[in-house]
């Protein structure tokens, strides 16, 4: 399931949306497997077997279908996002978690994996940011050395935004008091007038 998109900001794209890597499921597939062969062994192997046995033999099969079917309900709930404007870790499956961290304030972000991680290509991902969020960790993260090279790509293109959005600001406020100025040499406003929108748009 995606990340919900009315969960975005007005503006707000999502340019990555990761649920945890597939290694989460080894465990209950592996109970799985062998709860299974249980099965097998008693109902087919096994001559004049009891009933109870069987019964019995279907027990850990439930149990690992149970958490097989709870694994991928919580790797359905849990999402690593990156947008245009910030980093999102959301888990839960009845009560919900959130953590929010702007773009604007991440400092550096750093990866680790282990050999074998390297194979599965999964790994932790540290993100050092400005403020009271500090250092978060999250785990089992999808490439996180690609996940790392998005993140510092979509820092600099918010950088990019917000220089454009200064500059046209700028122009701005350059045309309007060029307009006034225009203004006062004709004679439409005083000279206070004119000292009283300028000083608005240079917000003095």
């Amino acid at each position: 399931m995606a990340y919900p998109k009315k969960l975005l900001n007005d503006n707000e794209s999502v340019v990555l949306d990761l649920n945890p890597h597939w290694r989460i499921f080894l465990g209950p597939f592996a109970l799985l497997v062998i709860a299974l062969a249980l099965v097998v062994v008693v109902v087919v192997v096994v001559d004049q077997v009891d009933t109870v046995f069987e019964i019995a033999s279907a027990i850990p099969l439930a149990l690992a279908l149970v958490w097989f079917v709870w694994r991928w309900i919580v790797w359905r709930s849990t999402h690593f996002v990156l947008t245009t404007d910030r980093v999102i870790y959301r888990s839960g499956v009845v009560s919900k978690q959130g953590q929010n961290i702007p773009l604007e304030r991440i400092t550096n972000v750093a990866f680790s994996q282990t050999v074998v991680e390297r194979m599965l290509r999964v790994g932790d991902l540290r993100i050092e940011s400005a403020g009271e969020t500090g250092n978060q960790a999250f785990s089992d993260v999808l490439n996180p050395s690609i996940v790392e090279n998005r993140i510092y790509s979509e820092i600099e293109k918010a950088k990019e935004r917000d220089d454009m959005r200064a500059a046209r600001a700028g122009v701005s406020v350059a045309d309007e008091l060029t307009k006034f100025e225009r203004l006062r040499a004709q004679g439409t406003i005083s000279e206070e007038e004119f000292q009283a929108q300028k000083a608005r748009l240079l917000g003095q």
